[in-house]
């Protein structure tokens, strides 16, 4: 199945650059290309792609307000992934609370940009390594919990435990360890646990674990289990 992409940038050198690596890749297709965030919500509305690669930085409206517009439209399905030469907490902070599904920055490498691309559009989530532990480090200082958490009763014991390591920006196979587990039984409950909470992504599951007091700062990994 052909992954098409929409891709959002003011500068009209990097967008050539980058569709002239997507169309290297027979499964990628660059439908659109847009230079500023008004264009790309209103491409995105029309097209409906499946990963929309956007800016921070565009004039008109900002990456962020754009990711929020397309995201926030009835029944859209786009991945947002958020592109910037800026490594930043707060861009970071920023486009997940936006919605978007990861966060990258352009000096990344084009093999990983493709990688990235092919994740987001089969549901799952990044951000750029560098900043992954530091946003969670961040959330855990700054995020006051509230009093409810929708949907949490509905987790088992075992959804409760990787949601936490979900939390600790653990991958599958840190989570399959620490559990004594397979990693297609953390990939089965981690589907679930986003299913039952109404989540996009893993990444939106760690703001829902900081945001609902299911995470918190010295909390830790769950015991391992039981011999």
């Amino acid at each position: 199945m052909t992954v098409s992409v929409l891709l959002a940038d003011d500068h009209g050198m990097f967008r050539s650059g980058v569709r002239a690596v997507l169309a290297t890749q027979p499964d990628l297709e660059c439908v659109a290309e847009v230079g500023d965030g008004h264009e790309a919500v209103a491409e995105s509305n029309r097209l409906r792609p499946d990963v929309a690669l956007i800016d921070v930085r565009m004039p008109r409206l900002d990456g962020l307000a754009a990711t929020r517009a397309i995201l926030s439209g009835p029944g859209n399905r786009t991945r947002v992934l958020v592109l910037t030469t800026y490594d930043s907490d707060e861009y970071v902070y920023r486009a997940l609370d936006a919605g978007a599904s990861g966060f990258l920055l352009k000096s990344l490498p084009p093999e990983e940009l493709l990688a990235a691309i092919r994740i987001a559009a089969r549901g799952d989530a990044l951000i750029d390594p560098s900043v992954t532990r530091r946003l969670v480090a961040r959330f855990a200082a700054t995020c006051a919990p509230t009093p409810t958490a929708p949907g949490l009763d509905r987790l088992t014991p075992r959804e409760r435990e990787v949601l936490v390591l979900i939390a600790d920006a653990r991958s599958n196979a840190e989570v399959a360890a620490a559990l004594g587990v397979g990693e297609e039984t953390v990939k089965t409950h981690v589907s679930r646990v986003l299913s039952k909470l109404g989540l996009r992504d893993r990444v939106h599951a760690v703001v829902y674990a900081y945001r609902h007091g299911v995470a918190s700062p010295g909390r830790g990994m769950p015991d391992p289990p039981s011999p």
